[in-house]
């Protein structure tokens, strides 16, 4: 009778361990999901506005190293082009930091949320670089155009080593992808929220 009796408060506590950790997994599972749904809006603008810059700069790229720089007002054109252009890729690369702060400030510690947030914001982080480069090489090429001003022999066939490196940088660029829907939908999966939980 006792080895009954300890057997099955050993059971028990078992059983009370491993439902105890689950739910803490849960709790954080929730709170990661909570958190990306809360930037999701603020995610679908960035996406959006990224699109929209890489594919201006995409065709404006094309579009200088195909024909040049050109000459007088088109330069001053340009680079006016190019500091707008730079000015998005930082709006998108904020947007991008703001979800990422918001997702890295949650403490959890158990091994799928964490699994899930690092995946993330590996990705995001990835996207800030590749902003950030064409950023650099925009901010480069402003100036460039309007120095051809001041060279009487510029015929306007060339233009900035900046536009150089970012024309294939724009070829191979792959749109954004709704890596937080993905996040979500990994999270719902694996533990099959309820209604009202998220």
């Amino acid at each position: 009778m006792m080895i009954f009796k300890l057997r099955y408060w050993l059971l028990f506590a078992a059983i009370a361990l491993i439902s105890g950790c689950g739910k803490q997994e849960r709790i954080e599972a929730i709170q990661l999901a909570k958190t990306l749904q809360t930037q999701q809006a603020n995610f679908v603008h960035a996406n959006a506005v990224e699109k929209d810059f890489t594919g201006s700069a995409r065709a404006w790229c094309d579009g200088i190293t195909a024909n040049g720089a050109g000459r007088g007002a088109e330069l001053d054109q340009n680079s006016s082009v190019a500091a707008q252009l730079a000015k998005s890729a930082v709006a998108v690369s904020s947007q991008l930091s703001q979800v990422r702060q918001a997702i890295d400030g949650l403490n959890l510690t158990e091994e799928f949320p964490q699994h899930v947030r690092d995946q993330l914001t590996t990705q995001l982080t990835q996207r800030q670089r590749g902003l950030q480069d064409m950023r650099a090489l925009l901010e480069q090429s402003a100036p460039q155009f309007l120095e051809y001003k001041k060279i009487k022999t510029y015929a306007g066939d060339t233009y900035p080593d900046g536009i150089g490196k970012l024309a294939p940088l724009m070829r191979v660029y792959k749109p954004p992808e709704d890596v937080l829907g993905a996040a979500i939908a990994s999270l719902q999966q694996q533990y099959g929220f309820k209604p009202g939980e998220i």
